[in-house]
């Protein structure tokens, strides 16, 4: 019962996400005009117009269109709090005088109903042409009433999807804020053990090695008790700086521990991360960093590991090897780069 309650709220979520995808790449306009063919129909008028500001324009400029005409004509009188509805507008005092009234294209019928915004103000006008005379009844009045609140609703719900897209927006920010390490700029530690369990599927799916290369600074503890937290803070920055120059852009770099770097590196075998150890030791090797006032030469110390050698293996296995490799490359001296074999004896799951 429980699961199935599940998969039907997974469902859901599903096509409320999708149903809110298809509202935000829609265009505004194209929601709009809806309401004016609604218009078209409900009151069998020549034209309907939502407008919310300014409506010439619209069919491309071509003032000799009847649609400009019209357009041009409602653009002329202001949108106002009033529900205005002029029967005949060849008897208006004020706009039986229009070039578009007296002229082509001889509009003689004219309505609009205010449109509001959200916090009340008002936002546009529902507006009607014909070139007939006509009388509105209370029925096509509450009609026109009603046509102007679905508008209303529909910019509330523009409103509402902005504000889901904005909201969205920030909790991509605030989850990928919560996977870095703020020092860094790397992966953080759940982050890094994450991207290793979705490419390790990714390349097994693919049938494709991946390999795990752990990096320690060797100088780091000396570093940090002779010229304190700060001091080491910039050279691990520096470090850091050095390993990406050594990586692909779509390998993971990850802070695993409070001095160890876990590199992530998909579709590698054993020989290329081999080789990509080798270029970072050689890197950091090649460019002393100044700390405090005086240079220091750096080393790192690498352990190694790959699928293609340890087919079998799970994540927490690979790490744990890649770790044993690590030790013994500290073990063994600073500088040096240690390969995951099952030949080791300490290297056996």
């Amino acid at each position: 019962m429980s699961a199935s309650v599940g998969g039907f709220h997974s469902t859901g979520i599903r096509q409320l996400q999708a149903g809110v995808e298809r509202l935000t790449s829609e265009k505004f306009d194209t929601r709009i005009a809806r309401f004016e063919r609604l218009g078209l129909q409900l009151f069998s008028v020549a034209n309907c117009f939502v407008s919310f500001g300014q409506l010439s324009g619209r069919s491309g400029g071509n003032e000799k269109s009847i649609t400009e005409m019209e357009a041009l004509f409602c653009d002329g009188i202001p949108c106002t709090d009033e529900i205005l509805v002029i029967p005949d507008l060849n008897h208006h005092p004020e706009f039986a005088q229009s070039r578009f009234v007296a002229g082509p294209p001889f509009i003689r019928f004219f309505a609009s109903h205010p449109v509001y915004a959200q916090d009340g103000q008002l936002a546009g006008c529902l507006r009607l042409v014909d070139y007939q005379p006509r009388q509105l009844d209370e029925s096509q009045r509450l009609l026109l009433t009603d046509l102007a609140a679905l508008i209303e609703n529909e910019l509330a719900l523009g409103v509402m999807l902005q504000t889901h897209n904005e909201l969205l927006k920030q909790n991509r920010v605030l989850k990928r804020e919560a996977m870095i390490d703020p020092l860094l700029g790397t992966w953080n530690k759940s982050a890094i053990i994450r991207s290793l369990s979705i490419e390790m599927e990714r390349c097994a799916k693919a049938q494709k090695p991946l390999s795990l290369l752990f990096a320690y600074p060797d100088q780091i503890d000396h570093i940090r008790a002779a010229y304190g937290l700060a001091a080491t803070d910039q050279l691990l920055i520096r470090v850091v700086s050095r390993v990406r120059s050594c990586i692909r852009p779509f390998d993971a770099l990850g802070r695993f521990g409070s001095d160890q770097l876990l590199i992530v590196l998909p579709g590698a075998s054993h020989l290329v991360a081999f080789a990509v150890a080798e270029r970072i030791r050689i890197a950091v090797m090649a460019h002393p960093e100044w700390v405090g006032d005086a240079e220091k030469n750096l080393t790192v110390c690498s352990g190694v590991v790959s699928t293609d050698t340890f087919p079998e293996a799970d994540p927490e296995a690979l790490i744990s090897l890649a770790e044993k490799a690590l030790l013994s490359a500290r073990t063994a001296g600073n500088n040096s780069v240690v390969q995951a074999a099952p030949a080791q004896p300490d290297m056996i799951i």
